[in-house]
């Protein structure tokens, strides 16, 4: 994965917070929509907008976190993920980093 590939949201520092998603995906838009409300920074890529060779490295990288490689697929601080729209987990996890 490289870094151009990253897109990142300015907000409060709950740590490193990582979403992989797609971008037609309604629960993707809703899981971008939730930290944006929350106030909170995270990083993000779009599967679907990579390019060929950078989307098998990422699809590599979520499978090690969710095998289904399903999405929305959030990893907060390399220890935790949370897959699929789930603000009640998100919120927790959030919590919990703070």
């Amino acid at each position: 994965m490289t870094e151009s590939n990253v897109k990142h949201f300015e907000g409060e520092d709950r740590g490193k917070i990582m979403l992989f998603a797609l971008s037609t995906c309604m629960w993707c838009r809703k899981t971008k929509q939730l930290f944006a409300d929350l106030g909170v920074a995270y990083d993000w890529i779009d599967m679907d907008l990579l390019e060929k060779p950078d989307q098998e490295l990422v699809t590599e990288e979520v499978k090690q976190w969710n095998p289904a490689c399903t999405f929305p697929t959030v990893v907060i601080n390399d220890e935790q993920c949370i897959v699929g729209y789930d603000p009640d987990k998100i919120q927790a996890a959030l919590h919990k980093w703070k």
